[in-house]
């Protein structure tokens, strides 16, 4: 097995990353040894402890560049990360591109701005906060994720700097993870081929009640997490229900009732910012004389949503009922992050 970290990349294109409507749709799944005694096991079970390997890396001061990726981090072999972490201090920090290329992708299957792949928004500078599968410890870095990211064959994991930043920056991480883990999203355990994927949508404009389809999957899986950023004239786009059309059924799932309680608030997060296991509000903007703004992440993993012949997750720029418009939703700005299990 070898690792490597800190060598030049072939040049990657840089992502266009703007606004926030980030909707982070990700189910909290565990890489563990676990017993099968109240384990729902799909495929084989889990390994045992004699088969299992730590492996990772940390970066002290390496360096990061405008015009080409950096080879942060690789390793051969069946694996799945469990930890990674990241410091560093410029303006446009948030905006670092980390890319995940798995089993010898070309186009990495998880391509990532640094705060939106942890759930923040707007660039918040909120800290210390945390839970076990992400958290904001400093100013502006200390982001830690513990996502289970599984591979079959190999990873690596690249870092560029975001958009707008022209000089090459100091940049520290860590990544660390276990050679044969067994995945879990709760307690049930995925098939050895399951990947986490990520699908975004940047800065995308909608109109009132306008409908976008956030993330699309063909086959069979899980949604793992999800992040929503949006900003518009006011907040009336939070009456918005969010949807899921699963195994190609022409009705929705409906997931919420409103927009602020699928990230388990209420009348519009009239308690400011939280942060919990299953959901938080990671930024909110609502003047009265507006504008609104706010981004927030929502996993699935104790709370399963699952589909064996496909999912499309749809969003909406406010709500409207038998004719009736909740509110006077207005031209909407959003941003969004869903992670997926699929195999």
């Amino acid at each position: 097995m070898k690792n490597q970290n800190a060598t030049a990349a072939k040049p990657g294109k840089a992502g266009s990353y703007c606004l926030t409507l980030v909707l982070i749709a990700i189910t909290s799944v565990s890489c563990a040894n676990r017993s099968n005694q109240g384990v729902a096991a799909i495929g084989k079970n889990g390994a045992s402890a004699t088969d299992l390997k730590t492996f990772g890396t940390a970066g002290k001061e390496e360096v990061l560049y405008p015009d080409h990726e950096v080879v942060l981090f690789q390793h051969e072999g069946p694996g799945c990360l469990t930890h990674m972490w990241f410091g560093g201090d410029w303006p446009g920090y948030e905006r670092t591109q980390i890319r995940f290329y798995v089993d010898d992708e070309v186009t990495p299957s998880i391509d990532m701005e640094l705060f939106l792949g942890h759930g923040i928004g707007w660039g918040d500078s909120s800290a210390p906060w945390g839970t076990e599968r992400l958290g904001k410890t400093g100013q502006p870095s200390g982001l830690y994720n513990t996502y289970r990211i599984p591979f079959g064959k190999s990873i690596r994991i690249t870092g560029k700097l975001g958009a707008g930043v022209e000089k090459p920056q100091t940049f520290w991480w860590i990544f660390r993870g276990v050679e044969n883990f067994p995945v879990y999203l709760g307690n049930i355990q995925l098939p050895p081929n399951a990947r986490l994927r990520l699908q975004v949508h940047n800065d995308t404009t909608l109109d009132p009640l306008q409908m976008i389809e956030i993330a699309q999957s063909p086959g069979a899986g899980a949604l793992y997490q999800v992040t929503l950023a949006v900003a518009s004239k006011n907040c009336n786009f939070l009456e918005a229900m969010l949807r899921a059309y699963l195994n190609g059924a022409k009705d929705p799932l409906l997931l919420s009732s409103g927009t602020e309680d699928y990230f388990l608030g209420t009348y519009y997060f009239n308690r400011g910012m939280y942060n919990l296991p299953l959901a938080g509000l990671t930024h909110m903007d609502a003047p009265a004389a507006g504008p609104c703004r706010f981004s927030a992440y929502r996993f699935h993993d104790e709370d399963p949503i699952i589909f064996q012949k496909g999912l499309r997750l749809v969003w909406r720029n406010g709500e409207e009922k038998e004719g009736k418009t909740f509110g006077s939703p207005q031209q909407s700005q959003i941003t969004s992050y869903v992670w997926l299990y699929e195999w």
